[in-house]
């Protein structure tokens, strides 16, 4: 049994199975998966690189797990978007699943960022959340058309 925990956008976490990366790919509903690990090469974090819009809202919940469990600042942890899995390797790098004792040290971690830390993320995750909602009421560029001239 590989029990791998899923994040929503929501800040939900879900403990589920996985088997393959084709089973974390169903999960996070993208082809071009990504991974990263943590600095203790424990955890796995698998994200969809994709900003579709159903894809573009940032999971806060993960960054934060991402920031506490590798050397990333707040202020170069990549901030991670839409659905992200959390699962370990085996010695050969095949996907395997998360023993208890990974899943509260990953609970303690999520628990273990300093407030100076907390402070710099959120207002960096806001700044990116402003720029998406600009972007996304931006009107319309014009189509080009032909240019007329008028005549005085």
């Amino acid at each position: 049994m590989n029990t791998v925990l899923y994040f929503t956008p929501n800040g939900i976490a879900y403990e589920t199975r996985a088997y393959t990366k084709a089973d974390i790919d169903q999960l996070i509903q993208n082809q071009g998966l990504h991974c990263l690990t943590s600095a203790d090469r424990q955890f796995d974090f698998w994200f969809a690189a994709s900003t579709r819009r159903c894809q573009r809202r940032i999971n806060r919940v993960a960054t934060e797990l991402l920031l506490s469990t590798t050397n990333f600042t707040p202020k170069s942890v990549p901030l991670l978007h839409g659905c992200v899995v959390v699962a370990t390797h085996d010695a050969d790098g095949d996907l395997d699943g998360l023993s208890w004792q990974q899943l509260d040290l990953l609970a303690h971690k999520g628990r273990a960022l300093t407030k100076r830390e907390e402070r710099v993320l959120n207002r960096r995750i806001d700044r990116e959340e402003r720029r998406q909602r600009r972007e996304a009421t931006a009107p319309a560029a014009a189509p080009a058309g032909r240019a007329t001239r008028a005549s005085v």
